[in-house]
């Protein structure tokens, strides 16, 4: 087909811009995948090298035996268990260590990190405590 032909079809059709790109419509790199990764690269004479370390692996656990099965019903109940609060997650991991020590008397609040929690803030993306409070 000639060039003339061409541009009258598409003054005729018009053109359907709001239509899906396809790999005929594009350039001649263009690959309509799916969003997958490349597992190598190109080198300047066009040819793929694939890189072991760049395939994904897939670590499954072996589930012979496991009783239960992958699919939940829509029509299953709502869980009966409550919102977890910064408090409740408090009160259940760390509280009834605090709790012990107080009782035995040898709570230190100098020494936080035997309980998990950290004495400062340095180091971190943003600090806590005293700009970032609600005052």
């Amino acid at each position: 087909m000639g060039v003339l032909q061409n541009v009258v079809r598409g003054l005729v059709r018009g053109s359907d811009r709001m239509a899906e790109i396809t790999s005929k419509m594009g350039p001649k790199s263009f690959n309509r995948g799916r969003g997958t990764k490349m597992v190598g690269y190109l080198t300047s004479n066009r040819k793929f090298v694939k890189v072991k370390e760049m395939v994904p692996q897939l670590i499954v656990p072996d589930l012979t035996g496991f009783k239960l099965r992958p699919y939940v019903s829509y029509k299953a109940s709502e869980g009966e268990e409550e919102e977890m609060t910064a408090e409740k997650l408090f009160m259940e991991t760390v509280a009834p260590a605090i709790q012990k020590d107080l009782e035995k008397g040898t709570f230190d609040a100098n020494n936080l990190e035997k309980y998990g929690l950290e004495s400062t803030q340095e180091g971190k993306l943003f600090k806590l405590y005293p700009k970032n409070y609600v005052q």
